[in-house]
């Protein structure tokens, strides 16, 4: 369950430096020196191409609790023309989950669901403020069958430059929304609301937000946030 959330919220990149103060040793501490403001990392090589071993690092948190849920690491095992192949691997579990993207990051196979032509929650590129698209698929679960019809909208609403552990970035502010009904019983619907701070300096969101509501009922609430990331 675990894991189909993380995908569905679904990616990076080099802590922030501390500033420590100094004393010299068995005497009054000397007057501190003035001390220059670092400015967060910035990508050592670009990553607007991706690239098999290029790598985002995550923390997911519980925004009802609080909580941080877990840390996960997404890694790129091969790219083709059509597709991006990724190994997530979840901190403190062994067993890494393999899923398919599009060239636009939206997943196509997560192994248990397959989404046709994609799951919605990639980019459309060229990006620019204002632009809009439709959200319409098909998502089947192989065991136990169980087919959903996808359909809402997304929208680019703004640039920001945004901030995270991993350092200052450039980013599109992208806003999607879309319904998910079970075909075999349409009254069953879930709405699902994303917001994905999207940088194109490494191809990915640094941070993205997730609401999922139910007959009107909020059923969670999350945020996954970039950490680390990097190109082998």
């Amino acid at each position: 369950m675990l894991r189909r959330f993380c995908m569905v919220c679904v990616s990076v990149f080099a802590s922030t430096a501390l500033v420590q103060a100094q004393q010299a040793p068995g005497g009054t501490a000397p007057a501190s020196a003035p001390t220059e403001a670092k400015a967060p990392p910035s990508p050592s090589k670009a990553m607007e191409n991706p690239e098999p071993g290029d790598h985002w690092t995550f923390e997911l948190r519980d925004d009802v609790t609080g909580n941080v849920k877990s840390t996960f690491i997404y890694t790129i095992t091969d790219v083709t023309a059509t597709d991006i192949s990724v190994r997530m691997s979840v901190m403190g579990n062994p067993s890494p989950s393999y899923i398919t993207f599009d060239r636009a990051w939206n997943m196509t196979n997560s192994g248990t669901w397959r989404y046709t032509p994609g799951d919605g929650a990639g980019i459309k590129l060229p990006l620019a403020v204002g632009k809009t698209w439709p959200v319409k698929a098909t998502e089947v679960r192989t065991s136990p069958s169980m087919t959903f019809k996808r359909s809402g909208s997304t929208k680019v609403v703004g640039q920001e430059s945004f901030t995270t552990k991993a350092g200052t970035f450039e980013t599109f502010k992208i806003e999607t929304s879309f319904e998910d009904q079970n075909s075999n019983d349409p009254t069953k619907k879930m709405k699902i609301t994303l917001q994905s701070w999207y940088a194109p300096a490494i191809d990915h969101w640094v941070k993205r937000t997730t609401e999922k509501r139910q007959d009107g009922r909020l059923l969670d609430k999350s945020t996954m946030e970039l950490v680390a990331y990097g190109r082998r």
